[in-house]
């Protein structure tokens, strides 16, 4: 079956709708889900985030930023299919509530914890050892043999991975190339912050809008404004290469 792809900077992004998306990404492999801050510098910048996009099984059309700079270069309308519509679709399914192991990546006690207490409102009641606190992690590739010992000795099915978008892809990435299994990894970022209040619930009209980083900057504006500034040369690297993988940037790494 041909899968429905289109290319944008060299990327194979999956535009099927999100219950495609889902079926798609539960057969296993690594889900990631870039978003337009990312993608004008990281992976401009960072050779090893740039291999993890490359080498990802599902990408998911999340920016919703970027899908209007690609309509704007080229008339073509893609559906946007964000990872907080992912999340969603993914905890109706009942293999989550039942059978499925799951196993988290989290940046901190704190957000551990909010995930924890939301689980358990959805049914889904995890043990301390479902989840793992990721320390800091540098520029380039990822190593962390810590983690990949915790979840060879768990063998779960699907794995969230909750951190930054440039980090949790190369994390990902790391735990693809070496886990004895094909679970689901999946960089969900900070889409699950919106369902368990870490930050500001985006409206699902909003979402579908494509909107979500406007109402982010509107909800806080000192902490996204300059970030989401920052992204808009993603517009004119859209502009420029359109489906061509761009060169990199003289890299920090």
């Amino acid at each position: 079956m041909v899968q429905p792809l289109q290319r944008i900077l060299g990327i194979d992004f999956f535009v099927g709708n999100i219950e495609c998306n889902v079926d798609k990404a539960v057969q296993g492999g690594l889900v990631v889900v870039p978003a337009a801050p990312a993608l004008a510098k990281d992976f401009m910048q960072s050779s090893a985030y740039r291999e993890a996009l490359l080498s990802a099984d599902l990408v998911i059309t999340d920016s919703g930023f970027m899908l209007i700079a690609w309509l704007l270069r080229t008339g073509k309308w893609l559906p946007k299919n964000s990872g907080v519509a992912f999340l969603r679709e993914f905890i109706k399914r009942d293999d989550f509530r039942n059978g499925k192991k799951l196993f988290w990546v989290m940046p901190s006690v704190e957000e551990q914890q909010r995930t924890c207490r939301w689980l358990e409102t959805q049914g889904v009641a995890l043990e301390e050892t479902n989840f793992y606190v990721a320390p800091f992690y540098g520029k380039g590739t990822v190593n962390d043999m810590q983690l990949l010992a915790k979840i060879e000795a768990q063998k779960p099915d699907v794995i969230m991975i909750g951190l930054g978008g440039g980090v949790q892809e190369r994390l990902g990435l790391f735990l693809k190339r070496n886990l004895s299994g094909r679970p689901c990894i999946f960089c969900i970022g900070a889409a699950i912050a919106f369902l368990t209040g870490g930050q500001a619930v985006i409206p699902v009209w909003v979402d579908k809008l494509f909107l979500g980083w406007f109402f982010r900057i509107i909800q806080s504006p000192k902490r996204f404004w300059r970030r989401y500034w920052n992204a808009f040369r993603l517009a004119l690297i859209i502009w420029k290469y359109q489906e061509q993988l761009p060169p990199m940037n003289k890299s920090n790494e």
